[in-house]
């Protein structure tokens, strides 16, 4: 099953999808796609790292994101990304049109063939203000865009907000 979990800045999605993870039986594999830039950020995945469960493999991958997923995915397995939004920034960063449309599009593709349980997280930043800024507006844009698309294709998809599971397609359990 794929499940699209979206939520706000610390609404508890992450959260969702990890204790999903352990609850599925299967071995877990966590995708992350955070890039320390920063100290902020650095203490971010240090924290994020120490949480997780030491047996739970964990692959570090910020831009091709479809080619980790392919490999990762099989029965018996749940892969969890934490985040779509981290990855959407890193390519976005890039600043190469490009290789945006062909990763995004590669992720759309391969969704349909992953087995197991795939669990993406990601910000859902579409509920505020139009942002005034270019970049800002075009993240907005393609993030609105690419929940949409990745939600017509996942069986189950959650909105958390305040730590609790709202089930907007499929249902919370």
């Amino acid at each position: 099953m794929r499940t699209l979990i979206l939520g706000g800045a610390r609404s508890g999605k992450s959260a969702l999808a990890e204790r999903l993870a352990r609850e599925s039986g299967h071995e877990v594999v966590y995708i992350a796609t955070g890039q320390a830039h920063d100290a902020e950020m650095a203490a971010r995945i240090a924290h994020h790292r120490a949480s997780r469960p030491a047996h739970w493999h964990c692959v570090e991958e910020p831009l091709a994101l479809a080619e980790v997923l392919l490999a990762q995915a099989r029965p018996g397995h749940c892969v969890l990304v934490d985040c779509l939004t981290l990855w959407l920034s890193n390519l976005l960063g890039l600043d190469d049109a490009a290789r945006f449309a062909r990763e995004r599009a590669a992720l759309l593709d391969v969704l349909p063939m992953l087995t197991g349980q795939v669990l993406l997280v990601s910000n859902e930043v579409g509920l505020g203000v139009v942002p005034m800024g270019e970049l800002t507006r075009r993240f907005v844009d393609e993030a609105g865009r690419l929940h949409q698309s990745l939600a017509s294709q996942c069986e189950r998809v959650l909105f958390v907000a305040a730590g609790l599971p709202l089930a907007m397609k499929g249902s919370v359990a």
